[in-house]
């Protein structure tokens, strides 16, 4: 029986083989190794870093969904069309239609499977893109990243899914055209090839890789990113190794408001805006639609050429999204009883500010924003102190390039053949998100294809 220091595992229990091995401690890999045991795989998971959960960790704002029990509790009547409709918009008319396709047809079976699994994403907030609310979120509001990683960490240590961190895997064992195993490296025992019938690959994005972003998209070299140390594309550099493709590599994904007047860069959630937040620049006036994509909205903070924006909010914002509070905690937040007065710390024009926040109260009453056409996000106005400020620029976020897979994720070769025995799912892969990826998506993307992953895996192991 595995020996577990909650959620690891002791790397003495390590063994010669497994059914199915997946690379990467994030959402994406520990959903396939649940859904892919529960279909009655031996599986286990190698994690390069001793820090657990990627990327997912510091998701913030949702996992979009359709046609979902908790939009109907919330009076959200919505549809796969309209969702494949805004993906599609959103990123261009660029996205892999048969992956976007899947996509949104299997989003709602995947907020049932975490339901399912004690993980209750039953709130609902806005992001930039979407139509309607289709951002799922824990039910206190809270960020939906690190509620994810910690539920599906309780999935693992209860159904004894081994998860070995501080494993490197340095290769993958490719023999008859299939793979058949992959050599690993760990400090207590060095370097081993374990056997595996099939392989997922899940190891995120490479946004902390600077060679990679240089040769791919060298214009963004000089922007800082929010990503976690383990984001650098060794992932991608295993598929290619054994046949594998890549696709849009160039597209990477500009977060529009992350902190960054500390010596760490700081994600500020897109559920900000998402409950009511709107953004002014230094003459404390408003300059673009809050809840337009991503892209365009950085598009519009760079044109300022004001280092940066101010993300404006009150205390019912703050309520409404309680990611705030960590914001606060780590001295991110300026903060007035006044509107005059978080003015004067925010470095803002007060008459203008006041002016501003007044007209927008007025179009959010209305229902219509007469400025900039805003028409999600608008529950709630600016008029509870205290006010809030958050100083925001354009940060690297999102690698949209990746690994090319089919809609089973399978790894494909350029000529589009699967490489037997080898899956991969979330950021790493390619293809979903097209030039823009919608604020919701990422999580929601590792879900989907993460039980589809396991669920392919089986199929193939099993010879179902």
């Amino acid at each position: 029986m595995a020996k577990f220091i909650f959620p690891k595992a002791n790397i003495a229990d390590l063994q010669d083989s497994y059914d199915f091995v997946v690379i990467g401690s994030g959402a994406a890999g520990m959903t396939a190794a649940i859904q892919a045991q529960e279909l009655g795989l031996k599986v286990a998971i190698f994690e390069k870093l001793e820090a657990l959960g990627g990327n997912s960790n510091r998701a913030s704002s949702g996992m979009n969904a359709v046609e979902t029990f908790v939009q109907l509790d919330h009076g959200v009547i919505d549809s796969q069309e309209s969702f494949y409709e805004d993906t599609l918009k959103g990123g261009g008319g660029a996205n892999d239609k048969e992956l976007l396709q899947y996509f949104v047809t299997h989003s709602e079976s995947a907020v049932d499977w975490l339901y399912n699994h004690n993980i209750n994403l039953t709130d609902l907030t806005s992001t930039g893109g979407m139509t309607q609310k289709r951002a799922h979120r824990p039910g206190d509001k809270s960020a939906v990243g690190g509620y994810l990683v910690k539920g599906l960490q309780k999935q693992l240590a209860f159904k004894q899914i081994p998860l070995f961190a501080g494993t490197e895997v340095l290769e993958l064992v490719k023999t008859a055209d299939k793979i058949t195993g992959l050599k690993i490296k760990h400090a207590e025992i060095g370097e081993r090839t374990v056997n595996a019938k099939a392989v997922l690959i899940a190891a995120g994005g490479f946004a902390q890789n600077k060679e990679m972003l240089a040769e791919y998209a060298p214009e963004v070299l000089d922007l800082k990113t929010t990503n976690h140390p383990g984001a650098t594309g060794d992932g991608m550099k295993l598929a290619t190794a054994v046949g594998g493709t890549l696709v849009d590599m160039s597209k990477i994904q500009i977060h529009p408001t992350a902190q960054q007047d500390t010596d760490h860069v700081y994600l500020i959630g897109e559920g900000v805006r998402g409950e009511g937040a709107i953004l002014v620049n230094r003459a404390g006036q408003r300059f673009v639609n809050e809840m337009t994509t991503r892209d365009k909205a950085t598009a519009a903070i760079n044109d300022l050429h004001e280092d940066g924006a101010t993300l404006i909010l009150d205390q019912g914002i703050r309520d409404a999204f309680p990611a705030i509070n960590f914001y606060h905690a780590m001295g991110l937040v300026m903060e007035g009883a006044t509107l005059a007065e978080l003015a004067e710390t925010a470095n803002l024009d007060a008459d203008n500010l006041a002016a501003t926040v007044a007209k927008w109260n007025e179009f959010q009453a209305a229902g219509e924003d007469a400025e900039f056409g805003r028409n999600t996000a608008m529950d709630r106005g600016i008029a509870t102190a205290p006010f809030y400020a958050i100083h925001i620029k354009p940060a690297i976020h999102y690698t949209m390039g990746g690994i090319k897979i089919n809609t089973l994720t399978e790894v494909v070769t350029e000529a589009g053949e699967p490489v037997t025995g080898l899956y991969a799912a979330g950021e790493v892969t390619g293809g979903l998100h097209g030039n823009n990826r919608i604020g919701g998506n990422s999580i929601a993307e590792t879900v989907v294809f993460g039980r589809q992953a396991g669920k392919q895996a089986a199929k193939y192991v099993l010879g179902l």
